[in-house]
């Protein structure tokens, strides 16, 4: 029984590992014919990433709640899920992030010989991931409430962006995803986010009261209503709710 919490981990670290190799497929490939060099069109797989992330999300809330229904929380159990988490919210975002810079040097007059020193900072996102959960391991005043971006939140906010990019129609939105300096942005802000102390609301309480799940079903409502009105766009818009909830909230209890 003590091992089920372990499997789910090991569940969400299996679909970072196939969101892996979902991101790596760009959607072009070369093949060669006796007539000749053939482009051949294989079909762009990232947003099956964005999917996989979505469930290793749900995953990692069984875990937890698993492990503290069956009563047997440890250690190793707190470390695994640790380890899973880089791998799903940090490595796959940080190659989502790659792979979107990639699209967007191309578009540079000289993007095919563009420096890969354009590409790198995508790797911010997993490092800054790696030091707030070494930093949540360590920490033992975060039972209610996280200091900082949980990663799970920040990895589902990358994810969206494929789902956002392959399925929307306006202009405005996929020239953003397709602009470099916007990338830089995004990855600067949410690795601060995760790295930094502010305080972030947490699903975790010892009583649950009207006052207290009032922000979380309030999110609900935003997520539920942009969803209706612009889709995936949905996605970024309960993020940056819950950032600014967690803050004025905070904010009002000092």
């Amino acid at each position: 029984m003590k091992q089920i919490p372990n499997l789910f981990t090991l569940l969400n670290l299996l679909c970072g590992c196939i969101a892996i190799v979902m991101v790596m497929q760009t959607g072009l490939t070369m093949a060669y014919s006796s007539n000749g060099e053939t482009i051949v069109e294989i079909p762009e797989q990232m947003q099956w990433a964005s999917v996989l992330l979505a469930g290793a999300a749900i995953i990692d809330f069984c875990d937890g709640f698993f492990a503290r229904l069956l009563k047997v929380p440890s250690d190793m159990g707190k470390q695994l899920d640790s380890l899973a988490d880089l791998v799903s919210f940090g490595v796959v975002p940080g190659l989502i992030a790659w792979q979107f810079l990639r699209l967007s040097v191309a578009q540079d007059a000289d993007g095919l010989d563009a420096s890969i020193g354009w590409l790198l900072p995508a790797f911010i996102l997993p490092c800054a991931g790696a030091f707030r959960l070494a930093r949540f391991n360590i920490d033992t005043t975060q039972h209610y409430g996280f200091k900082g971006v949980p990663i799970p939140a920040a990895g589902l906010l990358l994810a969206s962006f494929p789902l956002i990019y392959w399925n929307t129609q306006e202009t405005w939105v996929i020239s953003l995803l397709l602009n470099k300096w916007v990338w830089y942005g995004i990855i600067l802000l949410v690795s601060y986010l995760m790295v930094s102390t502010l305080p972030m609301m947490a699903l975790k309480f010892t009583h649950l009261t009207f006052r207290k799940l009032f922000p979380f079903l309030l999110m609900a409502v935003i997520a539920v209503i942009t969803a209706f009105l612009w889709g995936w766009l949905s996605v970024p818009v309960t993020f940056i709710a819950y950032v600014v909830l967690s803050l004025l909230l905070k904010q009002k209890e000092s």
